[in-house]
């Protein structure tokens, strides 16, 4: 529904805050593809979220954040890879 409510506004950024968080498996999965249809049609998405996997699936560029400092920023593919990024979100790649 907040999405519905912010597009109504025509917007050409859509700023999203945890939009993934709560939802299941293939509500993800419909949320991705709005958001991947939006984005083709010229949208900008600027999407804050702990998913990492819903992220990497949907994102040109990734920053990535810990405690309010930024460890990483890229391509997903390197951000992904990032060791600082493993540590952060893994606990290490050992």
């Amino acid at each position: 529904v907040e999405i519905a409510r912010a597009l109504a506004a025509d917007p050409c950024l859509l700023l999203l805050d945890e939009p993934a968080a709560g939802l299941r498996y293939r509500e993800k999965q419909a949320l991705a593809e709005l958001l991947g249809r939006l984005r083709a049609d010229g949208m900008g998405v600027l999407l804050v979220e702990h998913d990492m996997e819903f992220v990497m699936g949907l994102a040109d560029r990734v920053v990535v954040m810990e405690f309010g400092e930024k460890i990483a920023e890229g391509l997903p593919e390197q951000v992904q890879n990032d060791p600082a990024v493993l540590e952060a979100y893994l606990g290490g790649i050992d």
